[in-house]
């Protein structure tokens, strides 16, 4: 039976007549990149996995053997499935197979649990799972009948480290695949979507509630990567970093993996961020460029510094690195001004979404703008907006909301037609949720978030804005700012701080004043704290904060409390 195209706002035929003549919009697949690296330089390689290197042809003819046997299992254009791996080879071959076969997926975080992964399966009801052994859901086989039976389509279940042959990702990458039908070269040959039609889906990277699903295209998304990698300065001689989960937009076509792809570098992989695991392994493997969260850069920053005070540390040898991007949350500009000092390479700040706009500052910008700013757009034809709460365009410097369309910006959330009258205009811009100052250079400042504003009595306070100010106190590593219900003003302000030594909330509140924060800004009350809760892709996360004091746990506004993390 002929399956159907999985349903996609699609761009207006103007734009995507233009978008092709501009040459954004090539119309090849996802795995082209890849593929034509398998061709000109099979042996150079394309992953390093712990003790493991795979090279490009190695990762080709793995990737082709999968997308094979989906193929012949019946499996193609119109499904979908639900992935879930940890940073390994096998998420990238996967996903380059799923790719190849025309099977749309859901790459669930590793971090995610039940309430996620059913969500993800309600939304797509997934006709293949691929997940791993290791997870704590797939030990036993227990929730995936609980997928079976609450999807109704799943019928083919494969796992990385799988006890059985039949269901062993690793055995259905092998190279038998033909010899498994009998049927040699009768067997269906897997292909990928249509270049306009949806290749996957990106996990918005909203801060409240389930994440959204982003359906984007061959087109779209492969324009973004092309474009990212010569930006960023990638080539054969590039070895990267990805110690954030390898999902995630930032990681993934930031230029990230997908970028490194495209030049013929290297993807060297790591469990986490952390600088124990990441710094041997940057000095093992010459690694070039790294990209990481704030809170991660500022766990280098410190084990760097802490390394050089303390004569019997062991150094470690960070001299091939070149490029450290930083994105996904606002970084404070005290922090950034320190990445170049402590860590001896370029900074480049990231402002992105699973949605579409990207923005990077330059490696020729003036330190001033990589420091003080989160970049400009990837594209000429990226359309930006500023505007109030009217809708009306503000002035350059002042703070608005961001809206934007482009040739890499989806056009709708899959199936979730509430979420796009509130995301789109008439026009087709999306409203991202941030809050930005733009410079008459085009370049962007993120103050903050529309969701994340503070109603103080009618006075509006955005979080990382007062975040940022915070951030300034030389005792300060870590700071958030969450809404407090109040009954006479609606709502108030707690300040969450992770700080060096003995700090009073009266000190926080005279360096804000010097700074001359308005009274209103000023937080209503402060929490110290041992270290900040983080989602799963490194994020603060405030709703852990907001609970926290709900469920009173924070006690005291001089005494440190424990607050878990939400991974």
């Amino acid at each position: 039976m002929l399956k159907q195209p999985i349903k996609l706002t699609h761009w207006p035929e103007n734009l995507t007549r233009s978008y092709r003549a501009k040459g954004y919009w090539i119309d090849q697949p996802l795995t082209r990149g890849l593929r034509h690296q398998a061709r000109v330089q099979p042996n150079l390689t394309a992953i390093i996995c712990g003790s493991r290197s795979l090279s490009y042809g190695e990762v080709e003819q793995r990737f082709m053997a999968l997308a094979r046997r989906l193929t012949a299992s019946g499996l193609g254009r119109g499904d979908t499935a639900l992935v879930q791996l940890p940073n390994s080879a096998e998420f990238y071959i996967t996903l380059l197979a799923l790719l190849e076969a025309g099977i749309a997926s859901v790459n669930a975080l590793f971090a995610h649990k039940q309430n996620e992964l059913n969500a993800y399966a309600d939304q797509i009801e997934p006709s293949l799972l691929i997940v791993d052994r290791s997870h704590p859901l797939f030990r036993d086989n227990q929730y995936v009948e609980s997928l079976k039976a609450r999807s109704g389509r799943l019928d083919t279940v494969l796992f990385r480290s799988a006890e059985t042959a039949d269901q062993s990702l690793d055995d259905w990458m092998g190279p038998n695949v033909e010899s498994l039908s009998g049927a040699g070269d009768d067997l269906p040959q897997p292909g990928p979507t249509d270049p306009d039609q949806v290749a996957f889906f990106q996990l918005s990277g909203g801060s409240t509630g389930t994440p959204k699903l982003v359906p984007r295209t061959h087109n779209d998304y492969d324009y973004s990567i092309r474009a990212s990698a010569k930006i960023c300065g990638l080539s054969p001689s590039t070895r990267f970093l990805c110690a954030l989960p390898a999902p995630h937009n930032f990681l993934l076509s930031s230029p990230g993996a997908l970028g490194v792809f495209h030049a013929g570098g290297t993807v060297v992989l790591a469990p986490n961020p952390d600088p124990q695991i990441c710094f041997p392994i940057i000095a093992r493997h010459k690694v070039t460029m790294a990209a990481l969260v704030p809170s991660a850069v500022s766990m280098w920053l410190r084990a760097v510094e802490q390394a050089k005070a303390d004569p019997t540390a062991q150094e470690q040898d960070l001299s091939s690195l070149k490029l450290v991007q930083v994105g996904g949350a606002s970084f404070a500009e005290s922090e950034a001004r320190r990445v170049p000092k402590v860590l001896g390479c370029t900074l480049q700040q990231v402002f992105g979404m699973a949605e579409g706009l990207v923005n990077y500052t330059r490696l020729d910008d003036d330190p001033e703008i990589i420091f003080t700013t989160q970049g400009r757009p990837i594209s000429d034809d990226d359309e930006v907006r500023v505007v109030d709460e009217n809708g009306d365009d503000v002035l350059d410097g002042q703070t608005g909301m961001l809206a934007t369309r482009g040739p890499y910006t989806f056009r709708g959330y899959f199936q979730s037609p509430d979420a796009n009258a509130n995301a789109f205009d008439d026009q087709g811009f999306y409203f991202s949720g941030d809050l930005v100052q733009r410079l008459p250079s085009g370049h962007l400042r993120v103050v903050g978030r529309v969701k994340d504003q503070i109603n103080r009595g009618g006075e509006k306070i955005a979080a990382e804005e007062i975040e940022t100010l915070l951030l300034r106190h030389p005792q300060v590593n870590q700071a958030a700012l969450v809404a407090i219900d109040d009954l006479l003003l609606g709502e108030k302000s707690c300040a969450f701080i992770v700080a060096e030594g003995a700090l009073r909330p009266a000190e926080l509140r005279r360096h804000l004043i010097k700074l001359g924060v308005a009274d209103y800004k000023l937080p209503d009350r402060v929490r110290f704290i041992d270290r900040m809760p983080l989602t799963a892709v490194g994020k603060t996360d405030k709703r852990a904060l907001r609970k926290s004091l709900s469920d009173g746990f924070a006690r005291s506004d001089a005494g440190k409390i424990p607050i878990p993390e939400t991974l």
